[in-house]
């Protein structure tokens, strides 16, 4: 998509009196006939002409019966031109929210293609403010700061750079909007705890075998799932929250990139739905998570880095994790197990037994989903 000046939009629109002034012109009749003949007052008249009193249904008849034309022609002609000088009305307002976008990451927000692409100039400025309403789906900034800024207090984060409230928001919405086109059943937690074995099942699969099937037993247990382009300023790659008391999300970027980061992700949002939602309060929280950062004080980010850490290698492999040191060993270990090999040397650098700058990362593979936006 290029980048666009604001399209050709006039700023005048004639109200319906010009039409009846010109079928007056035709007539040879004044305004004080047509009142006579309308019977409104010759003041009413003169401010139904100027578009300074609406054009009533009642007007609309009579005008039919008067001047022809029927009632529908001259209340559309009223609606177009009530609906212009609305649209004036609001371009202005727009106008005087310029500064609201220095809030918003509105240059990553294009290139995700959550609102159209334009130069970011005085000229464009209130067509983009419009375009970030539409998309936030508020009416003015203010709903937005009542409503998407005021989440920040039921954020749960796992890392203090992640307070740009502007990033995380949009990041955030993009994921409601994915959401929000998916269809299926109630949130059942046996179902998505028998969904969560199957898809551990596919960490050795490749990204067009996985994901497909991944949405398909998340689907079916109540559980909807997106991903979406990284916003690289709100420092998150995945997210666990409710979006309904019967519907939560999962929504995860490739911030990262690597599989073995991107199935720790995926298990530790998991285990947010799962452990921390007992309760109708608990389910308002909203946990922002980083695989990067691995101390988070929160102790529900501990709980679920732990259940997701246990999930993808059981407790009972754990002793054997020292001993692995070369390709072999890790493969066969990762067979033994049921899990992609990859996981497994990010277990190893997590829990320090191997450096990050290792040959062994070739054992790693870099994730790419149709449509998802990383690069």
């Amino acid at each position: 998509m290029t980048e666009a000046s604001a399209p050709f939009a006039p700023d005048w629109v004639s109200p319906p009196g010009e039409t009846i002034v010109d079928l007056l012109d035709e007539r040879g009749w004044t305004q004080s006939e047509l009142s006579a003949r309308l019977g409104y007052s010759p003041k009413h008249v003169n401010q139904l002409i100027k578009g300074k009193v609406p054009l009533s249904e009642d007007a609309a008849m009579r005008l039919e019966r008067v001047l022809g034309g029927n009632a529908g022609f001259w209340l559309a002609r009223e609606a177009k031109y009530r609906e212009h000088c609305a649209r004036l009305e609001a371009a202005r307002s727009h106008a005087g929210w310029v500064e609201w976008l220095e809030e918003l990451p509105v240059k990553e927000m294009m290139s995700a293609g959550a609102i159209p692409k334009r130069r970011v100039d005085a000229r464009n400025k209130p067509g983009i403010v419009e375009a970030c309403l539409r998309f936030f789906g508020v009416a003015t900034p203010e709903e937005w700061r009542d409503i998407y800024a005021g989440m920040h207090v039921s954020y749960r984060r796992s890392r203090t750079e992640q307070s740009d409230v502007g990033a995380i928001s949009a990041w955030l919405r993009m994921g409601e909007e994915q959401a929000a086109v998916l269809d299926g059943p109630r949130y059942d937690k046996s179902r998505f705890q028998k969904a969560l074995v199957s898809i551990r099942e596919l960490t050795c699969e490749p990204p067009e075998v996985f994901e497909p099937r991944m949405r398909t037993l998340l689907q079916e247990a109540g559980v909807a799932f997106v991903l979406v382009p990284a916003i690289p300023r709100a420092h998150v790659s995945g997210v666990a929250r409710w979006l309904a008391p019967t519907r939560p999300l999962i929504q995860l970027s490739l911030y990262g990139k690597t599989n073995d980061r991107f199935w720790f992700t995926f298990f530790h949002e998991a285990a947010h739905i799962l452990l921390h939602a007992s309760t109708r309060e608990a389910k308002k929280s909203v946990f922002l998570d980083d695989p990067n950062d691995g101390h988070a004080d929160d102790p529900a980010e501990h709980e679920a880095n732990v259940w997701a850490g246990d999930w993808l290698i059981p407790p009972e492999y754990a002793p054997d994790l020292p001993s692995l040191s070369s390709r072999a060993a890790i493969n066969a270990f990762a067979r033994k197990i049921g899990v992609h090999p990859g996981i497994v040397v990010g277990r190893l650098q997590h829990d320090g037994l191997m450096p990050y700058a290792t040959q062994l990362n070739a054992l790693k593979e870099g994730l790419r989903f149709k449509g998802a936006g990383d690069e």
